[in-house]
């Protein structure tokens, strides 16, 4: 099971308190998945679901919610991984359009409202379950030992701007793109997801993926480190390559006893210890002698070859 199909199947299982709680993510269910029917003078509406556990979700808060008559059906789809998409249907009858304007989605006049209804905004419990609707509905979070990237399907541009609008009032950054035709608000970064993960409820996917996360830290901070490690030990490495070349030329033109006493200490320790540091060259000198100190040496050391090669010291 993927990570998002795991969220969905635990938030499938989280129910609000509150009645009004109750009704703002069964809002979110029906305006992400529903669909309108009409028969007459009478509506109809149809919830879709990906899933069996979402759809028994959705049939619940419509009993709770309503005494209208309702089915569930179940519906092959051979282009689907899946394979089945439930539907809970709700045939044309008398009090669908009141069950409408109770979720916030039709106005008194009969007009089919397009943002996140005005009830929901107000209350911090309603905006927490109405988002878990939103993400039972449309949404998917990539594993957390992937790339960070958490989208909600919000169809319309009006939708998905309310809708980012209302993360924001819950202090989450989010964005809005189209992607074919149809508008996404996304979430991008570990911390504003798991802050969404938290919202609306599924503390079982939020400690996933925090493990996953710091654990992903944790290799990537390890990795950092060995890969300074190695670009300071090669650069360590090459120094001690030059530092005994330029010693050894100077060796074999005018001879190390031609050199000062402070440079040929430094020079014959290079000899003798070619892989050692600057520092543990330091260390073996007496009196010890700092990095700084052991390095202006060699500098000196690397001057004195360069004439040489010039052709500034004779044997």
């Amino acid at each position: 099971m993927s990570f998002s199909a795991a969220t969905r199947d635990e938030l499938a299982r989280v129910v609000g308190r509150r009645p009004c709680c109750l009704v703002a993510e069964l809002s979110a269910l029906v305006k992400i998945n529903g669909s309108m029917q009409i028969s007459g003078s009478k509506l109809g509406l149809t919830v879709t679901a990906g899933s069996a556990a979402v759809a028994r979700k959705v049939l619940k808060l419509v009993k709770i919610n309503s005494s209208l008559a309702t089915q569930v059906l179940v519906k092959h789809v051979k282009f689907l991984r899946r394979g089945n998409v439930y539907v809970v249907n709700i045939p044309p009858q008398s009090g669908v359009e009141e069950f409408l304007q109770l979720l916030g989605l039709m106005s008194p006049a009969g007009v089919l409202e397009g943002g996140v209804p005005a009830a929901v905004s107000r209350r911090e419990c309603c905006r927490r379950s109405y988002l878990r609707g939103v993400f039972l509905g449309g949404g998917s979070v990539s594993s957390p030992a992937g790339d960070y990237h958490l989208e909600l399907v919000a169809g319309g541009e009006e939708y998905a701007l309310s809708l980012a609008g209302l993360l924001g009032k819950c202090r989450i950054g989010a964005g809005v793109s189209r992607r074919k035709g149809r508008f996404v608000v996304y979430l991008k970064g570990s911390e504003q997801i798991g802050k969404f993960l938290n919202l609306i409820g599924a503390h079982a996917a939020l400690l996933k993926f925090e493990d996953a996360r710091v654990l992903k830290d944790v290799r990537n901070r390890v990795n950092r480190l060995v890969n300074c490690e190695t670009a300071n030990l090669n650069k360590t490495v090459d120094a001690a390559v030059r530092q005994l070349e330029n010693v050894c030329l100077i060796r074999d033109t005018i001879g190390l006893e031609k050199m000062p006493k402070p440079l040929r200490e430094a020079a014959l320790l290079r000899i003798k210890y070619p892989d050692a540091s600057l520092k543990e060259i330091g260390e073996m000198m007496k009196p010890r002698l700092g990095k700084s100190g052991v390095s202006h040496r060699f500098r000196k050391i690397e001057e004195m070859a360069a004439k040489i090669k010039d052709g500034g010291f004779k044997k």
